[in-house]
């Protein structure tokens, strides 16, 4: 990379240095190494490596990393850099400009749906090289950023998307303020994160991840949500009952067949709207139906015949009595029936009744009383005694979400004298595992069981490490997720 930035002295502008030393340092954007945090390990290790080479182009690497670098390697870039210079090392004429920008506007194209806000923010240096991060949020995914590109050509950029927007009702472009747009981006941002795994951003988002996120620096503070999101206010219980039961009763609803079961259908349909859309239950469109029926509810709720049945029928009504609540155009509204009606067909495949596989009712419902499938198979392996009869004791009365007798259960699972410490924290993991607090315990032990080890060998490294980490929470996640394998004297 130290040789790699011999090509910033050839450059002519700041933004071109910025832009190439974001696309070096995107290299390891979302990657893990062994024993340590990568933007500390290649990141940090970059700053030192840099200032040992004492050559001018290390010089413009570090002056462009104070930038664009976290903030420690910005700190610590930016002392390099101050020595180097002091000890007489040439820099380029256009070295002190580096990020001196300021905002020159920002807007939002927004569909009608709510499904993606594409924000533009224009800088300009000095007046000069203006230019235009365009970033990409998508609400169906958490409201994360999944794409990102810098454009120097603003006023046709702008003009498109204005072209674009004129006389479709399916499309809204607007100016907005600064504040509003740093709030939505770095919220994007950061729901993006630094993923464990592959995300699902474009190919070009690592490449501008560190000059967008040091462009969003040079807008000004102030907002606290996250506009232009028209996030409602927060849904109660209660609002969210009185929700449903207007839905019941309106005539989008009257050719429900099972009253019981769209209710509870109508329940979920909320739900998933109030926490996983920013509180917008009546927000719908094409893709968030596919994705609430075809892939969140097979992985996270326990639905009865009568509920899988009345689930497609009951969200093509919510559509009808949603869409008129928010003004959603009527091409739109024509369209979401549409994804539902196709996805209608799928229902049945993508959600396989857990009793399907050998599991009776009344089991999984001492597993889920809330009703999380995603949380089964942690469940399962936390307490995988729940049927039968041990010692006179008669497992199928035993409930694990109860503290005595989930004690009881775990006694059960150890054979012979025990000693009550160690019994302790197995009660402490099957707690965890149980509430799926961290989510890295069961990904941890997902890891080690694919590589064939035994369950309580398994139990016993994330025994290990809880009681090793003590009460920290992110130092346990930390350390849960550098498990690769099961070390040799456990």
């Amino acid at each position: 990379m130290v040789q790699a930035a011999r090509e910033l002295l050839a450059v002519r502008s700041p933004l071109d240095a910025e832009l190439m030393v974001s696309d070096m340092i995107g290299a390891w954007w979302g990657r893990r190494v062994h024993g340590g945090d990568v933007e500390q390990v290649l990141g940090e290790g970059l700053v030192d490596f840099a200032a040992k080479a004492g050559t001018p182009a290390s010089l413009t690497l570090l002056i462009c990393l104070a930038y664009l670098g976290t903030a420690r390697q910005g700190a610590k870039a930016e002392g390099a850099a101050l020595a180097m210079m002091e000890s007489g090392v040439a820099r380029p004429g256009w070295a002190d400009r580096v990020g001196a920008v300021k905002p020159t506007g920002c807007w939002v194209s927004r569909d009608a749906y709510g499904d993606q806000d594409t924000v533009i923010c224009t800088f300009a240096y000095s007046g000069q090289d203006r230019h235009a991060l365009v970033m990409v949020v998508d609400h169906n995914m958490s409201g994360m950023a999944r794409d990102a590109w810098v454009s120097s050509h603003v006023d046709k950029l702008l003009e498109q998307a204005r072209a674009e927007a004129a006389g479709n009702p399916m499309l809204l472009f607007e100016e907005i303020e600064p504040q509003q747009a740093r709030a939505l981006l770095e919220s994007a941002m950061k729901a993006t994160g630094e993923p464990k795994t592959p995300p699902p951003v474009s190919d070009s988002y690592s490449a501008y991840h560190a000059f967008a996120r040091s462009r969003l620096k040079a807008l000004p503070p102030g907002r606290k949500r996250p506009a232009p999101l028209h996030i409602e206010a927060p849904y109660s219980r209660e609002r969210r009952a009185m929700l449903a039961a207007e839905f019941l009763a309106s005539d989008a609803a009257e050719h429900l067949s099972d009253p019981s079961a769209a209710s509870r259908c109508a329940d979920h349909i909320i739900d998933y709207g109030c926490e996983q859309d920013f509180g917008r239950p009546l927000r719908v469109s094409p893709t968030k139906c596919e994705t609430f029926l075809l892939d969140w509810l097979p992985r996270k709720v326990m639905l009865s015949q009568a509920e899988q049945e009345a689930m497609p029928h009951a969200l093509s009504a919510w559509v009808r009595f949603a869409a008129r609540r928010t003004a959603l155009p009527e091409q739109g509204l024509k369209a979401t029936l549409d994804a539902v009606w196709e996805a209608t067909g799928k229902f049945p495949e993508a959600y396989r009744d857990p009793t399907s596989f050998g599991l009776d009712r009344p089991l999984l419902e001492r597993l889920l009383p809330d009703g999380d499938l995603s949380a089964l198979a942690r469940r399962v392996f936390a307490f995988p005694f729940l049927t039968g009869t041990h010692g006179g004791v008669y497992l199928d009365d035993l409930n694990p979400a109860d503290e005595a007798d989930r004690r009881t259960l775990l006694e059960i699972d150890h054979v012979g004298a025990v000693d009550e410490e160690h019994l302790a924290w197995h009660e402490e993991i099957a707690t965890r595992l149980w509430e799926g607090d961290p989510p890295q315990l069961w990904e941890a032990a997902q890891r080690l069981l694919d590589l064939g080890h035994d369950r309580h060998d398994v139990l016993h490294v994330l025994i290990e490490i809880a009681e090793r980490i003590g009460g920290d929470p992110e130092e346990l996640a930390a350390a849960l997720d550098d498990i690769a394998d099961i070390p040799d004297e456990i």
